[in-house]
């Protein structure tokens, strides 16, 4: 899933891959999808959520039931292959941070005007 996660239902990770690209694609667009197909295919992959500014900055969250789906998807070998290119060609700078989700509500406008759109 590219975009809004839905309604997953705590408690749940979140891995936060925040990235500054260098310049030019070099095979990064390939990769990023092949991950992104690749990572559909985990147990325990809930979803994802990617953005990329003009600047280069992006940030991608990942979606898990659990802390061994998120190890099992760091060490993947293909992910790792990526890693390293990344490492060596398609980042400035990146940082990773997870995070265990304990609450989560999110906002729909509807057209209720009695309702505030807020769902649990």
């Amino acid at each position: 899933m590219q975009g809004f996660p839905g309604s997953l239902q705590p408690p749940y990770y979140a891995v936060i891959f925040t990235s500054l690209r260098t310049e030019g694609d070099d095979g990064y667009a390939a990769m990023a999808d092949e991950m992104m197909r690749l990572a559909q295919e985990q147990p325990g992959f809930l979803g994802a959520e990617s953005v990329r500014g003009a600047d280069g900055l992006g940030i991608t969250v990942s979606y898990w039931a659990s802390e061994e789906a998120i190890a099992n998807w760091r060490n993947h070998a293909r992910h790792r292959l990526a890693q390293r290119l990344g490492q060596k060609q398609w980042y400035e700078r990146y940082s990773v941070r997870v995070c265990r989700v304990e609450r989560a509500y999110e906002f729909e406008r509807t057209n209720d005007p009695q309702g505030d759109g807020t769902r649990s």
